[in-house]
């Protein structure tokens, strides 16, 4: 089966948000939202969201999944602002319990946050599998880049999140709160043990040097001959080393600190306090 997949990408965040549909048939979700936010002063906006619900309600597609495949730490998600709009379920890996429990007590937030999953509408463990009108969803938990990473396998296709980027490009950072290199590689194999045909979907796209234009598909048979952090054979071990060195230049995600108190929420913003205003957290030197 052969989903059709529509792209919108977000220049701000290098962020990939996807529709994809059932290819004879009028159901779909919507894969790694996006909500617009404006550091400097605080603002969100939906424009890149909007975008989404307007291709859904144009094409009457019908949306019952709103999928994401971690807690991203670069950009907010839309779910709840798509699901009061379109319906839909919003759907995560289990292990968000871990990543709520870490970043719970980074951002101190106490007794109130509820760190079971229970924002989210559904939990995926490795091996489940989910509908989308008659599409089957295969779950394929790949931890690494976060411990909560999931690869949804839609027929040929597959969204893998942060976990693999174009070829020319590599592989997600792995230095985030209980990310490791070592399960990135072993995640990455499981991915690439798929058909050589199979679509590759990333979440993030940054263009690499030499290459002028953004680009979100390759093949998994792409990906095993090209990929420079993880193709052509390469070894655990250089993998690992490549990717720790790597790491250690990187600074941090420009909306990490929002990203990751509005995300671990499920999209929701933290509990209005008695003005009736939300507020953020800055964990000074906590991160």
């Amino acid at each position: 089966m052969q989903p059709a997949v529509h792209a919108f990408f977000d220049e701000a965040t290098n962020t990939l948000t996807y529709v994809v549909q059932e290819p004879e048939g009028r159901a779909c979700a919507v894969i790694d939202s996006v909500l617009d936010f404006d550091y400097a002063s605080g603002r969100t906006d939906t424009r890149s969201a909007d975008a989404v619900v307007a291709f859904v309600r144009e094409r009457g597609l019908d949306l019952q999944w709103i999928l994401e495949t971690h807690v991203h730490a670069d950009h907010l998600s839309a779910a709840p602002y798509i699901q009061e709009r379109l319906g839909g379920r919003i759907g995560i890996g289990e292990r968000i319990t871990v990543v709520q429990e870490t970043f719970g007590k980074i951002f101190n937030e106490g007794t109130r946050f509820q760190r079971d999953g229970s924002q989210f509408d559904r939990l995926f463990r490795d091996g489940d599998s989910l509908m989308i009108g008659q599409m089957r969803v295969d779950v394929m938990h790949t931890p690494g880049h976060t411990p909560a990473c999931l690869t949804y396998v839609i027929g040929d296709a597959a969204f893998v999140g942060d976990t693999l980027f174009m070829p020319d490009f590599g592989t997600a950072r792995c230095d985030f709160p209980g990310g490791s290199a070592d399960t990135m590689f072993d995640s990455v194999q499981r991915i690439l043990s798929l058909p050589d045909a199979t679509r590759i979907f990333v979440g993030h796209d940054y263009k690499a040097p030499g290459r002028d234009a953004y680009a979100w598909e390759s093949t998994v048979g792409e990906q095993k001959a090209m990929n420079v952090h993880v193709g052509a054979g390469k070894s655990k071990a250089d993998f690992v080393a490549l990717r720790q060195a790597r790491d250690a230049t990187l600074a941090m995600p420009r909306l990490i600190i929002p990203s990751l108190q509005i995300n671990m929420r499920a999209g929701q913003m933290p509990e209005p306090e008695e003005n009736g205003t939300a507020y953020l957290k800055v964990p000074i030197n906590g991160l």
